[in-house]
């Protein structure tokens, strides 16, 4: 019998008969649109409201550049380009991550099917990137995290093509979308590395002696040069931004915090998918085959942990090789009775532990539920908390401090308003009061926190200041008069955002601009 080919454009052979659906393929779909759907329902808020990072954002989106102080400028300006076509509503706000959250379940499903995994290794890897609660996390807001997750994850299924094909011009796809990686979020650089020496340390490495891997690193490199540039000329604000991180907010973290932190945030359950995944791809007679993978994982690892004070988030990134390496270990070692234990096993803690990470259910029944399960609110940045974890905790009681901040500016008489500026003591307070600016009649906003210390404050006659939150004693050490106007209040927010001062401060016995530098707070 004649052999036929596919055209999987038509749906059909290309002698004209009809093709089945892949059923593989269809379940992975389904996955797909599970963990889309999951998300165009709870991301447009349920009474959540816009998350702290998010106003930043949009701030940034407002101050277009090639680079920030605590961030590359790519999903800016991808954030930039969004709003201009369909706004920023939190429905708008959160497509994208939604959709890429989708993305990142269909490219772990479809790596497993690479490695020749059948409907459960697919379904397995698929499904942990749909229970992980990191994902579920970084899918729920804006933020360049769930971009970073995808673009890698596509990394590694090209790698595997190009180790399955040897397509030489992999190459070029491959260092593209680490260098669009790089210009989203630095922490690729370490991914990249563990490319780099995965095809050292494995057969792989004849690919050194060509052209082709080298040309892939040169446009990583070109890609990511005009975040290079702005730090250069920005006196190398990225650098400093994480040396006071790890001195100050993440100086509690430590090397055992970032292991045992791997577990929790990428669901308890899935650690038997991933250290099944690592052990495959790196002892198993069929796995070894892949082992470049394995190492881009452990490369990463060894980095966040020799830093000694890394967010286990920083290694997000990395899993979805395992996850699918993982996913083909389980079909191959146990039976099929047990696989269905498995999958419903997976799914079951990601039902039951969902909650915890994305906005399903309302807030005082989050709270409930939470203590039912003796979950204990956290945080890594070291704050203070109350009944919220810190990812939910800020997205509350932000327009109510736009709010209290118009009603002191609206308060003040038409000849002062003119030459007053207003001051947020953090990007958040900030943010606020320019996401709410249009519809309370505010002007800009200034900051001297991260990014907001570059962009203020103008030039001006400024004689007043309406100050969000802040030191008093600070405060009349650098005016002649500080007054109480009002407060900010907020019930669900982390408690240092609770109950805050609302200053009116009036005669700075030294120019603002002047004072500038001396502010400027990155963290």
């Amino acid at each position: 019998m004649p052999q036929t080919t596919t055209d999987f454009a038509t749906g059909t052979d290309r002698d004209g008969v009809p093709r089945r659906l892949d059923p593989t393929l269809v379940l992975l779909l389904a996955l797909t649109a599970i963990k889309l759907l999951l998300h165009l329902v709870v991301n447009a808020g349920g009474g959540y409201g816009i998350f702290r990072d998010e106003l930043y954002y949009l701030a940034c989106a407002s101050h277009l550049d090639f680079g920030y102080v605590d961030h590359p400028p790519l999903s800016i300006w991808i954030l930039a380009l969004l709003r201009a076509l369909i706004g920023d509503s939190l429905f708008a706000l959160r497509l994208l991550p939604a959709l890429a959250g989708a993305a990142l379940v269909f490219v772990t499903g479809q790596i497993a099917r690479e490695f020749g995994g059948r409907w459960f290794a697919v379904t397995l890897a698929a499904l942990c990137p749909l229970v992980a609660g990191e994902v579920l996390a970084v899918s729920s807001t804006w933020s360049m995290n769930i971009f970073d997750h995808l673009l890698v994850a596509v990394v590694f299924l090209l790698l595997v093509r190009l180790i399955e094909r040897g397509n030489p011009r992999s190459w070029i796809w491959i260092g593209a979308l680490l260098g669009l990686g790089l210009l989203n979020k630095v922490g690729v650089l370490w991914i990249g590395l563990g490319v780099f020496l995965g095809i050292l340390l494995s057969r792989e490495r004849r690919w050194l002696a060509t052209r082709w891997p080298w040309l892939g690193g040169l446009l990583a490199a070109v890609l990511f040069s005009p975040y290079l540039i702005w730090n250069a000329t920005h006196e190398w604000a990225h650098l400093e931004f994480i040396d006071n991180a790890v001195r100050g907010k993440y100086s509690g973290l430590s090397a055992t915090s970032f292991l045992s932190d791997q577990i929790l945030i990428q669901n308890p359950t899935t650690l038997l998918v991933w250290t099944a995944g690592l052990l495959w791809l790196l002892f198993s007679p069929t796995g070894r085959r892949y082992r470049p993978l394995a190492w881009v994982w452990l490369t990463a690892c060894l980095v966040l942990m020799a830093n000694g004070h890394s967010k286990a988030s920083y290694l997000s990134n990395a899993y979805p090789a395992l996850f699918a390496a993982g996913g083909v270990a389980w079909e191959r070692w146990i039976t099929r009775r047990s696989l269905r234990l498995v999958a419903l096993f997976t799914v079951a803690s990601g039902i039951g532990l969902a909650p915890l990470a994305t906005p399903i259910l309302p807030v005082e029944t989050l709270v409930a539920y939470s203590q039912a399960l003796g979950v204990a609110p956290s945080t890594d940045e070291g704050h203070e908390l109350a009944a919220l974890p810190q990812h939910y905790a800020d997205r509350f009681g932000w327009r109510a401090k736009a709010e209290a901040v118009a009603t002191v500016y609206h308060s003040l008489p038409e000849a002062e308003k003119g030459r007053t500026v207003l001051f947020g003591a953090n990007y958040g307070r900030a943010g606020a009061i320019d996401y709410w600016s249009d519809e309370l009649d505010l002007p800009p906003a200034t900051s001297n926190h991260n990014s907001y210390w570059w962009w203020g404050p103008e030039p001006s006659e400024a004689e007043t200041a309406i100050i969000l939150g802040g030191d008093r004693d600070r405060l009349e050490q650098l005016a002649h008069q500080v007054e109480v106007a009002g407060f900010a209040s907020c019930r669900w927010c982390i408690p240092y955002e609770r109950d805050l001062p609302i200053y009116v401060v009036r005669g700075f016995k030294v120019p603002l601009e002047s004072l500038w530098r001396e502010l400027r707070h990155y963290d």
